[in-house]
């Protein structure tokens, strides 16, 4: 078993990757609100060189989307497949990122 994270930067795309999981028989997930730390500093006034990132970071997206998912091992190239497709190579710049942790123990899984 592994738990995915995938930390979505372009939450407008949400309602389509949560649709394009429940095709695949991926269900139960849970998804937080949530700000990346460079984007939480800019607007932070007591740090000199911040001011700097706010040109960095001057686009119009303010949060971004978590979701946490746990997995059978088999199905995280099936979701990492649909996070490309939906949201984009990962690789490039503001589309997010994912990786996955080992699970040793779950209770409460519905898979």
């Amino acid at each position: 078993m592994k738990m995915l994270i995938y930390v979505m930067n372009r939450p407008e795309l949400l309602d389509k990757f949560l649709k394009e999981l429940a095709k695949n028989q991926i269900k139960g997930g849970t998804i937080i609100d949530s700000t990346g730390m460079g984007r939480r500093l800019a607007g932070n006034d007591d740090i000199p060189w911040i001011g700097s990132l706010r040109a960095v970071f001057d686009m119009p997206r303010a949060e971004s989307k978590t979701i946490l998912l746990v997995l059978p091992d088999e199905q995280v190239d099936v979701v990492y497949g649909i996070i490309n497709t939906i949201s984009g190579d990962l690789s490039r710049p503001n589309t997010g990122i994912a990786f996955t942790l080992p699970i040793d123990s779950v209770k409460g899984y519905k898979g």
